[in-house]
């Protein structure tokens, strides 16, 4: 068979996702983030809604976002991507707002923006990269490093009586009224990341359908703040981080209904 023959559209088995641009990713070898962005790049290629996304995207790795996926974008202070998210998706209710945050940003300074953002059940998706570090900075410890991590600012390990317990965040989160679909997902096999795929794409239509805030973590590597090459950052990843973050979902409902109290009494 020839090559051309080969070559033809009806045997074609895989191609670049077309919102995905030319320019080189920066990112460090083994790293989730471009894997992230090629799921991304073909949802909203997959639902059309190209014209009508818009990502908000903070401080650190995520930040560079939009140099890779043709949509719009917003750039947020640190933290402050929810925040951001909330006021684009409110004054203009028929785009399709997601915002793409790490975990020293979303489960640090950015705590308090992203619990309030899903408590209220604002109408956005949520994409929550955690690698249990400050990647770009440092390889700090984070919110959500492992107890004995060992990070540029704990090089004897993370210790609990010193540092505190790694934040579940993505646990608090579910527990809030105003989320619809919670849950944990990983990029490092072709399998993981088909199911990532998945999650991501029942969100965004989560954002058509007005259902109200749907959150999706993403267990990530980090091989240049770990130490480690690209192999043995996902083999630390399955060891470590999946035991204390396991992967699956952990809420999947129509956002809660509550009644007002007041009404209540009235009707009482």
């Amino acid at each position: 068979m020839e090559l051309q023959e080969i070559m033809k559209p009806e045997n074609r088995v895989y191609e670049k996702p077309k919102l995905l641009t030319e320019n080189t990713m920066h990112y460090c070898p083994g790293c989730s983030h471009g894997v992230v962005h090629k799921l991304l790049a073909e949802v909203i290629e997959e639902l059309e809604i190209q014209g009508r996304t818009v990502g908000v995207s903070p401080v650190g790795c995520s930040v560079f976002a939009y140099n890779y996926i043709d949509i719009d974008w917003q750039e947020a202070a640190h933290g402050r991507a929810p925040a951001v998210a909330t006021g684009i998706a409110r004054v203009n209710p028929e785009k399709v707002v997601f915002t793409y945050q790490g975990d020293g940003d979303l489960a640090s300074i950015g705590t308090a923006e992203i619990m309030h953002a899903c408590n209220r059940g604002e109408n956005m998706v949520v994409v929550f990269i955690n690698n249990a570090i400050y990647g770009m900075t440092g390889g700090q410890m984070a919110p959500t490093t492992l107890i004995g991590q060992v990070t540029s600012t704990t090089p004897c390990g993370r210790d609990v009586g010193r540092n505190g317990y790694p934040l579940k965040i993505t646990e608090l989160i579910a527990q809030l009224p105003g989320t619809s679909y919670v849950t944990r997902q990983a990029v490092h096999t072709p399998a993981t990341s088909r199911k990532c795929k998945k999650a991501l794409k029942k969100a965004f239509q989560n954002v058509l359908d007005k259902k109200g805030t749907s959150f999706i973590e993403v267990v990530s590597t980090c091989s240049s703040g770990w130490r480690l090459n690209p192999v043995e950052a996902n083999q630390w990843m399955e060891q470590n981080m999946f035991p204390f973050y396991p992967v699956g979902d952990l809420k999947d409902a129509e956002k809660d209904a509550v009644e007002p109290v007041l009404e209540k009494e009235l009707k009482n």
